[in-house]
């Protein structure tokens, strides 16, 4: 079976736990694909109660009684958003067949040059738009935007019960993938955060993952990488299981909202320019691979490469980049993110943290250190969560009440794991830190202490908002909403309709009032620069020879990339590439002048 070709070239990435819980509710009507996150599994199933009540459908509670309760919630759940996209979809087609604005927003909202846009205004311009014609139109060329996904390969805690560490399939992430494995979503999975062995090989346990004799997979693989060479890596070994992996969804080190997981100095350009270069290797290398291991397997082999796409997101803010990532480096789709906060109809944000985000500037975002799992974090500064974490280490109170412990990895206390935001963790550390206090400069000891208590509880804060916006009542200890945009939004400064927001993707309307927003590349070389001198000032240990070499790298990697840049953006002639000409000068010669200590490198 043929399916319709996507209607956008751009999709909505994951945003924390909640921010994009429902979005496909919201959006995949209208062909948008977007993804949820699935870790929290009691998120999810407050959320199939909310919306079965909202809907009037048949609810049954899963409690932690159930076998596997979290793999059944997010089938759950999965199941129950697959079936409300579904039915919105089919009103909307009624819709546009019966309402002329509806049908003309529906158009504008399409990309300028999609051929479902064209088709639609030669039938209205040809005097052929009848009720029926559109509908046989609509059927045979519009498909819902796809409900995929994310998994966060880290998050895979060992779970106990009284005591006794439970088999490998009830870890957090591998039930995550066991509950989407489940559901009947046709759709993709997209493991994020690195590679994690044990789950991805944990795919193979399900049959959907695998090309039947139509050469179709029901559940698609998507890796969010971050450069060529762990793209290979982990394709090539999804490939010698017999898995194919349908897109590799390439984001900026820094220049993206959430964990900031930094290159070595590589840029997204440069790292765009290998993709498209070497694509066809990558084709080929796994499909082989693939093909080897299903005919051992005894099991169907494609005798051609599965489709293989390659998309991008990461700071993206104007239909220029948009146009440019899609035309010059053949990507199939571009993520926007952050700017999607401020958009009502297409994700899940209380009013309080909405606005604040609307009036961010600049210097209100920032790489922090509040997450658990130790890798920097995009913040922004004033949130609830910053309010009630910062009045408990006032009281003398630091730590989470840690009540649903996805992030506590650390084995510092034992087998179970411990959360470093907890209360548990932080009250330790804070004596074993006080016992060194007389020891200690004093600048040194605050130091210590606030890279103790700045973690912050992000399995509450990242779900919090979606329990404001809908009036769900949150128990606990109050931790507040923690917002984890890019550095982007500070260049979105209004709430505005999805419609607009869409247009202003395709270039068919603007939504920034601004006039000084960097071009999304420069923007991520000026974060990397200061990510190396950042961490330069604040290396406290004794130089090696390795950290030296470190260093050279990723200053060499920067002075590459500038350089690329400017190759790139010589020609057309343009009032925007001369700017940017001037500001890769400037950061050439800063980049230039970064002083790195020498000492004997053998």
């Amino acid at each position: 079976m043929i399916l319709p070709k996507a209607q956008h070239t751009f999709h909505i990435p994951v945003m924390g736990l909640a921010y994009t819980i429902d979005s496909p509710i919201r959006v995949a009507q209208y062909g948008i694909s977007s993804v949820i996150s699935i870790i929290d599994d009691d998120l999810l199933e407050k959320m199939n109660a909310y919306y079965c009540e909202k809907l009037n459908l048949p609810y049954k509670e899963i409690t932690t009684k159930a076998f596997n309760y979290r793999a059944e919630r997010i089938t759950s759940y999965l199941n129950l958003v697959h079936k409300i996209v579904q039915e919105k979809f089919e009103k909307f087609k009624t819709e546009l067949t019966e309402s002329k604005t509806a049908l003309d927003n529906f158009i504008a909202m399409l990309p300028n040059n999609s051929s479902i846009k064209e088709g639609l205004l030669n039938l209205m311009n040809n005097g052929i738009a009848l009720k029926e014609n559109i509908k046989n139109y609509l059927e045979t060329y519009l498909r819902t935007g796809d409900i995929d996904v994310n998994i966060m390969t880290k998050i895979d805690k060992d779970n106990f019960n009284k005591g006794e560490q439970l088999p490998i399939e009830f870890n957090d992430a591998h039930a995550s993938l066991h509950g989407f494995a489940n559901s009947n979503l046709n759709s993709s999975v997209v493991l994020s955060a690195g590679m994690n062995p044990r789950l991805y090989s944990y795919l193979e346990k399900f049959n959907d993952f695998f090309p039947d004799i139509n050469c179709h997979l029901k559940k698609k693989i998507i890796l969010k990488v971050s450069d060529f060479r762990s793209a290979m890596i982990q394709g090539k070994f999804l490939a010698k299981k017999g898995l194919w992996v349908s897109e590799y969804r390439i984001e900026s080190g820094l220049n993206c909202g959430g964990h900031a997981f930094a290159t070595e100095g590589y840029l997204l350009g440069p790292i765009l320019e290998e993709f498209k270069l070497k694509k066809t290797e990558l084709l080929d290398t796994n499909h082989n691979l693939m093909v080897k291991t299903l005919n051992q397997k005894g099991m169907f082999a494609p005798e051609r490469p599965l489709e293989l796409k390659i998309t991008v997101q990461g700071g993206v803010g104007t239909a220029a980049e948009h146009n440019f990532l899609t035309d010059y480096y053949k990507v199939d789709s571009v993520g926007w993110g952050s700017p999607f906060l401020l958009v009502p109809e297409a994700t899940t944000v209380d009013k309080q943290t909405r606005d604040l985000l609307a009036n961010a500037k600049e210097t209100d975002l920032y790489l922090s250190g509040i997450s658990p799992l130790g890798v920097p974090f995009n913040t922004l500064k004033g949130t609830t969560n910053e309010l009630h974490k910062q009045r408990r280490i006032q009281n003398n109170k630091a730590g989470s009440a840690c009540p649903k412990k996805f992030l506590a990895l650390s084995k510092v206390f034992g087998p179970e794991g411990v959360c470093t935001a907890s209360k548990k963790y932080q009250d330790v550390k804070l004596k074993e830190l006080e016992l060194n206090e007389l020891a200690m400069p004093n600048e040194a000891y605050e130091n210590e202490k606030n890279k103790i208590t700045e973690k912050s509880c992000l399995c509450c804060g990242l779900a919090n908002a979606s329990y404001l916006e809908k009036n769900i009542a949150v128990k606990g200890q109050e931790q507040g909403v923690v917002i984890c945009p890019g550095p982007n939004i500070a260049y979105f400064d209004e709430e505005v309709s999805l419609l607009k927001m869409v247009k202003h993707i395709y270039g068919n309307d603007s939504v920034l009032s601004v006039t000084n927003r960097p071009n999304m590349f420069v923007k991520e070389l000026k974060m990397y620069i200061d990510y190396l001198k950042n961490e330069m000032a604040n290396f406290s240990e004794a130089f090696t020879s390795n950290q030296i070499k470190r260093w050279y790298m990723f200053k060499n990697n920067l002075l590459e990339g500038i350089s690329y840049y400017q190759n790139l953006f010589l020609k057309p002639i343009s009032l925007e590439n001369r700017n940017i000409q001037q500001m890769l000068c400037f950061y050439k010669k800063e980049v230039s002048a970064i002083s790195i200590p020498e000492i004997e490198l053998k």
